[in-house]
């Protein structure tokens, strides 16, 4: 056993700690944001949502205004969740991605010329809305995948 007390004080914050620590704090104040902003445009125009997901013809008719109110809902408490670092919020926000992933990739495959309904009835316009809606949300998975593994390798000590 040590007597000189070093093992207990912290290691100095290198530049690389401090930089994933601002980049940490970044994505995760954006993704947060990204959820809030996209599920509170929804929920105030809760028809044109519904309209959207009733064009990728994999919802059955009478669960589409469910989900219409459900999953922007959803949408900001993970949001909000992620601001707060509440348990289960980045989980939340994983598991839609990839359901967000799934669904666009079915579009494309499908080579459906609709509106992604991620944010705003202004996408309704451009069919590569839904090719770019993928790659973007392939961009805001590895942020999220990032936060999920700098927040294992914080809770290790490492």
């Amino acid at each position: 056993m040590s007597t000189s007390g070093d093992e207990a004080r912290p290691r100095p914050a290198t530049k690389g700690r401090r930089f994933a620590t601002f980049l940490t704090m970044f994505l995760k104040w954006g993704l947060a944001l990204l959820f809030l902003f996209a599920g509170a445009v929804k929920l105030r125009d809760p028809r044109a949502f519904a309209q959207a997901i009733s064009q990728y013809g994999l919802v059955p008719d009478g669960l589409i205004p469910i989900l219409a109110l459900g999953l922007p809902a959803v949408e900001v408490l993970a949001g909000l969740g992620l601001l707060v670092n509440l348990r289960g919020s980045l989980g939340a926000i994983l598991v839609m991605l990839l359901l967000f992933l799934g669904v666009l990739g079915y579009a494309i495959a499908a080579d459906l010329d609709i509106d992604c309904g991620c944010f705003t009835t202004a996408e309704l316009a451009a069919r590569g809305s839904v090719k770019s809606a993928f790659f973007q949300d392939l961009g805001f998975l590895a942020a999220a995948l990032f936060l999920l593994w700098r927040r294992r390798k914080v809770a290790s000590g490492q």
